[in-house]
């Protein structure tokens, strides 16, 4: 027996199998989009960022991206699935960004050791994200960055006043569980294993550690309300920043 969760070995397994396809499949998405890195990048400059670390980069090679952008910063990622950081190392990423393989639920940094820390589309595929989170935060001493989606923007406007008012009542995960049979997870062919997940799941964590938050939508939205982005982006990024000094 491993001991890992059965769930994590499915995801884990499909990114082995495509690892070498990985950075082709998913061009274009996650720290791989141009125009939310631009964004992003705008809103930390002004923090001085002398260390960055990504959690969950696959081949870490979106990552040179910021790399480049933040020349005298340390760069750094990690990555659970061996063959994703073997596949980066052969593709040259690993010669301007620290990749390592390691854990989001498990970081293996001090408290407070990194100016900035990152996850790109990646707590959707964890079954506790709030323990991914958790660590990001422990190790993050300015910044902390969220890019994920958002349930609540999925579906008709009926379906998604119907997920909001369920998670308002505290019912949602056992819906959630009924509805998968108990999984809580589905699975896709173009990205695996994945759960139920919104930005919001993480907000109340991230707004104790932080003294201000940013909430925008990834993307392009076509639906005008007052519930934007909650009911409208599919897709939010969630910039945590904070003005104190860490505790010692």
């Amino acid at each position: 027996m491993s001991g890992i969760d059965p769930a994590v070995e499915i995801q884990r397994g499909y990114y082995t199998e495509t690892a070498s396809r990985y950075d082709t499949m998913h061009r274009h998405e996650g720290v791989d989009d141009a125009e939310g890195r631009k964004l992003i990048l705008s809103i930390l400059r002004p923090l001085e960022i002398r260390s960055f670390l990504d959690v969950g980069s696959a081949t870490g090679r979106g990552l040179k991206e910021f790399a480049a952008e933040l020349p005298r910063a340390l760069v750094c990622g990690v990555e659970p699935v061996r063959a994703l950081v073997q596949q980066g190392v052969a593709a040259g990423n690993a010669e301007t960004v620290s990749l390592l393989q390691a854990s989001g639920e498990g970081l293996p940094f001090a408290d407070a050791s990194f100016d900035v820390v990152s996850e790109f589309s990646i707590l959707h595929h964890v079954p506790e994200p709030a323990k991914v989170v958790g660590e990001m935060l422990r190790v993050a001493r300015k910044a902390v960055v969220i890019v994920d989606c958002n349930r609540f923007a999925q579906g008709s406007w009926p379906v998604r006043i119907f997920k909001l008012a369920l998670y308002k009542m505290g019912l949602w995960g056992a819906f959630n569980f009924a509805r998968t049979g108990g999984k809580r997870y589905q699975i896709s062919e173009g990205d695996g294993l994945f759960y139920s997940y919104s930005v919001y799941d993480s907000y109340d964590a991230v707004a104790q550690w932080a003294d201000r938050i940013l909430l925008l939508a990834s993307g392009p939205t076509h639906s005008r309300s007052w519930f934007h982005p909650l009911l409208t982006a599919e897709g939010l990024i969630l910039i945590a920043i904070r003005d104190r000094e860490p505790k010692k």
